[in-house]
């Protein structure tokens, strides 16, 4: 007669709940699988079939009962790991919107707001035109393909463990914080140095021939050359962007793993390749 055992049901239990617990942390956090248009049910399909695919390859779960304090323990640090981990490639994604926010103030375009249903708030224009030019370069990359790839990877360098977070990985986490100011001028810097040049060639002008009434025709004259430098620009992104991305897929596995370097100066691997 076939039996099971209270310690066998416990073992399948852990077995799942533990990494599918991580998994749903992450795609809650993570850009692109946080998306408000995703709908919840899909989410915890995907966070179970990725769990049922991963679950052979997965270290030995600690002898632990699911249900006791040590068990909610570790359920509590699954969390904290996916979290992490989804914050680590959200702030990646909110470099290129601080980019984008630059770019919209310099064109003159600060004020035209619209719903951004992936942060779920309203941002300008041009932050929505190019966080959708990025998720979409994201999803040509692959690199949804390797968000899975990398979550699997992270039970083997994190292991589902009773062992504590490192102080260090939130500290990595908030160092990574500053790549959000950083990386965001940096990719604006080309449109602000041009809108500089605008404005300073306004502002000479002016003085030259006060009659032109430069207060009326400067806001054409900006949004019309933002546009063209934004066009010229959207030909050279992909080959920033990757690299971009390539950091937050790497910070995605460095997040609790001492001891932390400094995110400033952490060598990022090339992760994300472009087919």
């Amino acid at each position: 007669m076939f039996t099971i055992t209270l310690g066998q049901l416990e073992t399948w239990i852990a077995s799942v709940i533990y990494p599918l617990t991580r998994i749903l942390a992450v795609a809650v956090t993570a850009p692109l699988l946080s998306n408000a248009a995703m709908p919840r049910r899909i989410r915890l399909m995907l966070g179970l079939a990725l769990t049922l695919g991963i679950s052979p390859i997965l270290p030995p779960m600690p002898d632990v009962t699911p249900a006791s304090g040590l068990g909610l323990w570790i359920l509590a640090q699954q969390i904290l790991i996916g979290v992490g981990m989804g914050l680590s490639m959200r702030i990646i994604f909110t470099a290129i919107d601080m980019g984008s926010a630059v770019v919209a103030f310099q064109m003159g375009l600060g004020f035209a707001n619209f719903y951004d249903p992936q942060n779920t708030s309203q941002t300008s224009v041009v932050s929505n035109f190019m966080t959708l030019i990025a998720t979409l370069l994201f999803i040509s990359m692959n690199g949804h393909l390797i968000y899975f790839a990398v979550i699997a990877q992270s039970f083997i360098a994190i292991p589902i463990s009773t062992t504590s977070l490192q102080p260090t990985s939130w500290e990595f986490l908030a160092l990574l914080g500053s790549r959000i100011f950083s990386t965001g001028v940096l990719l604006a810097l080309p449109i602000v140095v041009m809108m500089m040049c605008c404005n300073l060639s306004l502002g000479v002008l002016n003085r030259v021939a006060p009659q032109l009434h430069l207060f009326a025709i400067g806001f054409p004259i900006t949004l019309m050359l933002g546009f063209v430098c934004l066009a010229i620009m959207m030909g050279h992104l992909p080959a920033p962007l990757e690299r971009i991305f390539n950091e937050g897929l790497t910070a995605m596995l460095a997040f609790a793993l001492p001891p932390m370097p400094d995110a400033s100066r952490m060598p990022f691997p090339e992760i994300l390749k472009t087919p």
